[in-house]
């Protein structure tokens, strides 16, 4: 095992969107809880996205580090509280999803309970919602093993590259994955609810993260949302690292001010705990809170799982080993033939191409919900897909 400690390099970037020249952090194994480890951190080979050989640290984490507790997502009844929700429609904000949210999302034409006052609730990992709208409470499965890739080195891409629908961002210290944001209940009618940390479980059975949780209570405050979060806070800590390398903090700097001079990517060159003044990302008071985009180069294949849904999920091979799916699976989570040519053309990730696919209904999926849960133009979406089958 190779431990890169937080020492950092000069980095020349002529007309670039960041400052012309400063130093960057690597990313740093020992700073990770260490008991999230399925397996100790070690350095491989790995490819960029830009097709330079590089080295990167390989992280092998489980669904669900040991001592983290989640939930609740959805409440069972309407007076219950459950988790939280951005809603994007008419009164747009985060909420608590309880009654009153939900009482409200029935005026707006989007009615989650029975004349009983019962919540909807659907574990999507085994089941189809049977009404218009259910919220999404999907159970955990104990054997998945998740395996992500982080540049040792830092490289800045040409340009940013924009976080759309659940887009991989990174790892946070605790091994959890962190994700951007799910898909929204005007596109798919459903909400997958997150718990009051601003996680919930994928379909294929892991917890990942979809928001700063060690800074979301400063979200809280500022969009008056009822809810506290049972982790530490702490607002100028860091919280994770985005798959190019570049940490996440929180909302303020090391010494509790609030960051200046941030870049399209909610990130820039400042000092972080030590002094150093490196460049990194910080979390948005507002919800989403993290980046929204990314500024360096991600590894290729730098996420996978030995789930049989949901993003980065492998398939069981003839040996009855875990094996990463193939083109033309019919798997939950295998990659189709075209689509990585095609979300390179979107300028869209694979996997969250292939989520929002489906999420609105798999193969057959609208075209025009896919389109709008990417924020992308239909026709040209329309025009980038492979042929069905």
């Amino acid at each position: 095992m190779t431990l890169c400690m937080n020492h950092s390099v000069t980095w020349l970037l002529a007309g670039s969107l960041l400052a012309p020249t400063f130093a960057v952090a690597h990313p740093d194994p020992a700073q990770f809880d260490q008991s999230a480890f399925i397996e100790a951190p070690e350095t491989v080979d790995c490819t960029l996205d830009n097709g330079t050989e590089a080295q990167c640290y390989q992280v092998t984490v489980g669904y669900l580090p040991d001592d983290l507790e989640i939930g609740p997502f959805c409440p069972a009844t309407l007076d219950d509280a459950g988790g939280i929700w951005e809603w994007t429609g008419e009164n747009a904000g985060l909420y608590r999803v309880d009654g009153d949210f939900l009482r409200m999302l029935d005026e707006l034409g989007y009615r989650f309970f029975d004349d009983e006052g019962n919540v909807y609730s659907v574990d999507n990992a085994t089941e189809r919602p049977t009404v218009d709208h259910a919220c999404i409470n999907v159970s955990a499965d104990e054997s998945v093993e998740i395996t992500m890739l982080l540049p040792v080195d830092p490289i800045k891409a040409d340009t940013p590259s924009d976080l759309g629908t659940v887009s991989k961002v990174g790892v946070a210290l605790d091994g959890v994955p962190i994700f951007s944001d799910a898909p929204e209940i005007q596109v798919t009618g459903h909400m997958p609810a997150l718990d009051t940390c601003g996680g919930h479980i994928d379909p294929g059975g892991w917890y990942h993260w979809h928001s700063t949780a060690t800074d979301i209570e400063t979200t809280f405050a500022e969009e008056n949302v009822a809810a506290d979060c049972a982790l530490a806070q702490d607002p100028s800590a860091q919280f994770g690292y985005a798959f190019d390398g570049f940490a996440i903090y929180g909302s303020a700097e090391a010494d509790g001010a609030a960051p200046t001079d941030l870049d399209a990517c909610n990130g820039h060159v400042g000092p972080v705990a030590g002094g150093e003044e490196v460049y990194h990302y910080h979390a948005s008071k507002k919800f989403p809170t993290l980046p929204a985009c990314l500024v360096g180069v991600q590894a290729q294949n730098n996420f996978s799982t030995t789930a049989t849904a949901g993003v980065g999920a492998t398939r069981a091979g003839e040996d009855g080993r875990n094996e990463p799916p193939r083109p033309g699976d019919g798997a939950p989570g295998a990659m189709p033939p075209g689509f990585e040519q095609a979300a390179e053309t979107l300028g869209v990730s694979a996997e969250a191409l292939l989520e929002a696919m489906e999420a609105a209904g798999g193969p057959s999926a609208d075209l025009a919900e896919v389109a709008a849960a990417l924020g992308l133009d239909e026709e040209a979406l329309r025009a980038a897909m492979p042929a069905r089958p």
